[in-house]
């Protein structure tokens, strides 16, 4: 049967082919480190579990919530952007939760996107930045991820040459999977282009917490002026490790929040009460539960460098984010990223985001998850080392599928 017009507009799930070899070996007896998904391993810190149990026993929080957040949890997203970038937000105006910053992404897709829109999207990225306009029927024209000079020359290219002209820019910094983090001073030239040209920026700033040189990443709200073109999303996933609990936030242009805040308002009713008091409690805290976080990833970040250097896989480390961006290793180049996820589930035991399933530019690549004890990322590198050592005898007859192609 023909598929649905946008399910067909949709590329493959590549991710879902190292998932069934993941669960074919795990069903076999296999131990398989996962470091592919980006699912937090860490709990939820106590105190914000203790303030969900609280608040669940009153049955008035049983009954439906706000789409738009509860004005408490609003108000703590807004009392921590001042606090974190003394950017000034209006809780009642430009503040939205979302379920995660995933949805709140698709769902502004939705809201601004006509068919045929062209939105301009870094190339390797997340999935849903690309996604979420295919699914509204919009059109995609990839740029650089990289946050600096060679990031304009392309994007002037691709506002000369895209008809009709582009909506919107997808900056992603700390960037997922590439970890590349961008300064104040990028920021401002990024505003300055997209006021020129009259674009929206649309910024997932998910991991701005999570960093490792002592230099807070900023957010592009703090360009002056950014807040007539900006909107930015935030997740409570990462930074809280709070990834099954679906808060995010959506925060900058009136215009914009409001969109997506009418959008929602059709579609749901927004998160579980006690969530939202659990995640206001969160973010009107000291921070030391963020630090915590971050300590615990800045060790595994250290411990994977070395480990897997030693093995000959050399792991560049990330400023931020909590994963590793690591191009293939010379001898596995040819056969792409797809297939070496594979063989490393196969032969070593290890589970790894492929590079292709965010954006062709990323086939060199594989994303390593800090989703593992360190215990565990000393143990899948020596099951690569070994791997790596019996290769040239086991692996002669492997080819890319693109070989032919």
């Amino acid at each position: 049967m023909e598929e649905f017009h946008k399910v067909r507009r949709l590329p493959p799930y590549v991710f879902e082919q190292v998932n069934r070899l993941k669960a074919a070996a795990r069903a076999g007896g296999a131990d398989i480190i996962d470091l592919g998904m980006g699912n937090p391993d860490l709990p939820t810190p106590q105190a914000i579990v203790d303030k969900l149990c609280e608040v669940v026993q009153d049955p008035r929080s049983h009954r439906y919530s706000a789409s738009k957040g509860i004005p408490g949890l609003r108000r703590a997203q807004a009392s921590y952007y001042a606090r974190r970038f003394g950017v000034k937000l209006d809780p009642d105006t430009q503040v939205v939760a979302t379920l995660g910053s995933k949805e709140g992404f698709a769902n502004m897709a939705q809201a601004i996107t006509a068919p045929g829109d062209v939105v301009l999207c870094p190339n390797p990225t997340y999935p849903i930045h690309a996604f979420g306009f295919l699914m509204a029927g919009g059109v995609i024209r990839s740029i650089s991820v990289e946050p600096d000079d060679t990031f304009f020359p392309p994007l002037e290219r691709a506002i000369r040459h895209s008809i009709p002209k582009p909506i919107a820019l997808v900056i992603n910094y700390p960037s997922n999977p590439t970890a590349h983090v961008a300064s104040l001073d990028f920021y401002k030239e990024v505003v300055a282009f997209a006021k020129k040209h009259d674009l929206f920026i649309l910024s997932d700033l998910a991991y701005s917490e999570i960093y490792f040189d002592g230099n807070p990443p900023p957010s592009v709200l703090e360009v002056p002026g950014a807040m007539d073109c900006t909107v930015e999303f935030t997740s409570m996933s990462k930074t809280f490790s709070m990834p099954g609990w679906r808060i995010g936030f959506a925060v900058g242009n009136e215009r914009l929040v409001s969109a997506l805040t009418r959008v929602k308002s059709y579609l749901d009713y927004g998160a579980f009460t006690p969530i939202q008091v659990a995640a206001t409690h969160a973010l009107n805290g000291d921070g030391s539960d963020i630090a915590e976080v971050r300590n615990v990833y800045h060790r595994r970040r250290d411990v994977m460098v070395d480990a897997f250097g030693k093995a000959g896989f050399e792991v560049p480390p990330p400023a931020a984010t909590m994963f590793a961006w690591a191009k293939i290793p010379e001898p596995f180049r040819h056969l792409g990223s797809l297939e070496f996820s594979k063989l490393l589930v196969e032969k070593a035991d290890v589970a790894v985001a492929p590079g292709i399933g965010f954006g062709e530019q990323g086939d060199e690549y594989v994303r390593l998850a800090l989703v593992e004890n360190e215990h565990r990322i000393r143990q899948a590198a020596r099951n690569i080392k070994k791997f790596f050592s019996t290769a040239d005898d086991t692996l002669h007859n492997v080819i890319s599928l693109n070989a032919h192609r």
